[in-house]
């Protein structure tokens, strides 16, 4: 007896637009931004509750971080208009914070007694906190010119 889908596939004509950004480099994308979300939120969680005092700076930092992955990897899973409109909006947040807080660990290093997740550009990642936002945005920027590209098309 074959097994049924529980959840079968909406038609495309139901599918959103935005539904490719499930697809290739989104799948990964997604899973990279949701591996994040738990280690940000992990890390800022135990260095809130345990350590606050020690560096309240970094750490408020890092919990931003996470908030941050957290809402990234949401809209990258939802993959509606809204979504990759926030996605896109969180990649530069992102972006901007590490460059931000990357350079505030060298000129203030007073303020980070220990690291952030984006201290000294995401070092302790692997500086894939420096690469992340920008491979999201190039990746949701080529989701938003395939579906503008699909609406042209059809309005033709």
């Amino acid at each position: 007896m074959a097994l049924r889908n529980a959840h079968p596939s909406p038609s495309p004509a139901k599918r959103s637009p935005y539904s490719a950004m499930h697809t290739g480099p989104g799948r990964a994308l997604t899973a990279v931004y949701g591996i994040f979300a738990l280690s940000a939120t992990a890390r800022a969680g135990y260095q809130v509750i345990r350590e606050f005092d020690v560096a309240p700076v970094a750490y408020s930092l890092s919990l931003v971080a996470a908030v941050i992955y957290i809402v990234a990897t949401i809209c990258l899973v939802i993959g509606s208009r809204a979504s990759h409109r926030i996605a896109i909006a969180s990649c530069i947040v992102e972006f901007v914070g590490v460059i931000a807080v990357g350079i505030l660990s060298f000129t203030h290093p007073e303020d980070f007694a220990k690291p952030s997740v984006w201290s000294t550009f995401g070092i302790g990642y692997g500086f894939i906190p420096l690469v992340l936002p920008l491979i999201g945005l190039w990746w949701l920027s080529r989701v938003g010119r395939s579906v503008r590209a699909g609406q042209q098309e059809r309005s033709a």
